[in-house]
Formats: structure tokens, C-alpha cells, sequence
């Protein structure tokens, strides 16, 4: 990252004059000023990353729910429980299908 000059602070703020400390005080401001349009898009970038992060940590969450879903079913299945063909179990199917495939569930 590139280094940006900061304004130096003077040793002792006591002996500085009136015209002094307006002309420091307008330096600083104008740093800061400078500085605003590259802050914003830094944030804007770092909110852009956790809506990434978010939505990918979302995803995962619900493939991983879907898949011990669909284990369960298989297991119930086997003992007699809910019958893949059933009207309840084509509809875990489908949720399966939408959480394995985001993509197509846009549009």
C-alpha cells in the first residue's frame, strides 16, 4: 500500500500563532477532505465482500441442511417413512434441487 504524507504535528502546539494554527487547521481539514473519496470506496468495497461472504456462508448452510435432510429421508425410507414418490417427498426433491443449483432458481 502506497504511503500517504499525513501532516506532521509541530513539537509544541503552545508556540505556534493565531495565523499558524488556522493555516495547520486548514491543512489538516483539507488532508481529510482529500481522503473522503477513497474511504467511500474502500467501504463500498468491504460492504460488497461481507455480502459476498454472506450469501456464500448462507448457500453452504442450506446444502448442508438439504443433504441431512435427504440422509434422513433415505434412512426413514428404508424403515417404511415417507415414500420418494409421495407429494411431501418430490417436494424435498425440488428444494433439494434449487439449493444444489442457485442459479437456476434466478430468473
Amino acid at each position: 500500500m502506497a504511503k500517504q504524507n499525513t501532516p506532521e504535528l509541530p513539537s509544541d502546539d503552545s508556540q505556534m500563532t493565531k495565523e499558524e494554527l488556522n493555516a495547520r487547521r486548514e491543512e489538516i481539514t483539507t488532508f481529510y477532505k482529500d481522503n473522503i473519496p477513497h474511504l467511500e470506496i474502500q467501504a463500498d468495497y468491504e460492504m460488497l465482500l461481507a455480502a459476498i461472504e454472506k450469501a456464500r456462508a448462507e448457500r453452504m448452510q442450506a446444502q448442508m441442511f438439504m443433504a441431512q435432510q435427504y440422509a434422513s429421508q433415505k434412512d426413514v425410507s428404508k424403515d417404511g417413512g415417507v415414500d420418494p414418490n409421495s407429494e411431501e417427498g418430490k417436494a424435498f426433491q425440488e428444494a433439494m434441487e434449487k439449493a444444489m443449483n442457485p442459479e437456476s432458481k434466478q430468473g
